[in-house]
């Protein structure tokens, strides 16, 4: 029985909130291409992005348009040589069409392309469009029928042109969300390589992010806590030097007069003390607020390891050199390095001009200030 208008809005209407649902959300996107052949009565949909040179990118479609991994590669081919799309761009951007717009019956007797391509997946009759997603880049919605389902008619490009400008938008919005997931992503995982431990914060000390070195030290370091999700120190003192610190940074944060930083020293038993550093963020704003300020929290431990194979892919350094170095690097002079390694100082005098002239340096202190500036940005 056929629906009524009132239930074929309802479906479009569900179909189209699906849609901004999955621009949101990228793992609803599965499925999708069957919702919308089901919404305008044919068997099959595809989903897809053409770019320049041939390089196509299949999004999403019905079960019916897989094909065996042994024939992978020339689906692939069938769908960089699309006919329906080389005419459908020909024909309009953005403009709702049926096969009988692009090709002649004599190419459908005819054509490789209906007679191998379409055949293989009971493909006859089509409705469509190709649309701008990006520079260079159209998406393609192909929805289809098998040849005795009969033609697409008006009723049905009515409905694809209801749905078209949905489409479009979703997977623009689908795109532009992919592409901040991304930058963020990149980000949290350049702080996880960075030697320093970095917290984000809140304005009550509430924290956000923690780093994995950040992890790492707090594990490592008894006066560092979190409690109930809030960061604090163990020591009365600290902990409220800490909070001030915290204020202040968000103050600034929100645009208000504070300091732009503050730092602490955090001691440990027989050895040097970790470095907190204390930061405003200030995020990006929009038309919808964007998001919160926040404080950021640099945690840096004057003795992290130093990773010897870095330093002999740098410099070319042996294995020998690459120890002296890190050991020049982390303060400790010729005469404690000799004796740390049960060498002698005038061997440990002759491995350092060797370390000086591959490097290019002159001077110790010079040395040491590249061997800091070298090994202070990511983590072993």
């Amino acid at each position: 029985m056929p629906s009524s208008p009132t239930r074929e809005a309802a479906s479009m209407s569900a179909l189209i909130a699906h849609l901004y649902d999955a621009a949101m959300d990228a793992s609803l996107w599965t499925g999708t291409a069957s919702k919308i052949a089901q919404s305008l009565g044919s068997t099959s949909a595809v989903l897809k992005l053409h770019g320049n040179g041939g390089q196509v990118r299949l999004l999403e479609c019905t079960a019916n348009l897989l094909v065996p991994e042994r024939d992978q590669a020339w689906a692939d081919d069938w769908h960089r040589r699309d006919l329906w799309v080389e005419r459908s761009l020909s024909y309009g951007m953005s403009r709702v069409i049926t096969d009988e717009d692009l090709v002649t019956p004599a190419e459908q007797s005819q054509s490789g392309f209906y007679q191998e391509w379409l055949s293989y997946l009971d493909i006859h009759h089509m409705l469509g469009a190709v649309f701008p997603i990006e520079q260079n880049v159209v998406g393609v919605c192909g929805i289809h029928r098998p040849r005795e389902a009969g033609a697409y008619v008006d009723s049905d490009r009515r409905q694809a042109s209801l749905l078209l400008p949905h489409l479009q938008r979703a997977l623009k919005l689908g795109q532009r969300f992919a592409h901040l997931s991304h930058q963020r992503d990149a980000a949290l995982q350049a702080l996880d390589r960075f030697d320093t431990g970095v917290m984000l914060l809140d304005g009550a000390g509430r924290v956000l992010h923690v780093s994995v070195m950040a992890q790492t030290l707090m594990r490592e370091c008894h006066e560092l806590v979190v409690a109930h999700g809030h960061l604090s120190l163990r020591t009365p003192a600290l902990r409220n030097k800490l909070s001030a610190y915290v204020h202040a940074a968000m103050e600034t944060a929100r645009g208000r007069p504070g300091s732009p930083s503050s730092a602490l020293l955090i001691t440990r038993d027989g050895r040097l003390p970790l470095i907190l550093e204390v930061a405003p963020f200030r995020p990006g704003s929009g038309a919808l607020g964007g998001e919160r300020p926040a404080v950021l929290l640099f945690i840096r431990d004057p003795e992290a390891p130093i990773e010897l194979a870095r330093l002999t892919d740098l410099f070319s350094l042996t294995r020998t050199e690459a120890a002296i170095a890190a050991a020049l690097a982390r303060g400790k002079s010729v005469d404690d390095i000799a004796m740390d390694m049960g060498i002698g100082i005038g061997t440990a005098r002759t491995h350092l001009k060797r370390i000086l002239a591959k490097t290019g340096m002159h001077r110790q202190a010079q040395l040491v200030g590249l061997l800091a500036r070298s090994m202070a940005t990511l983590a072993s």
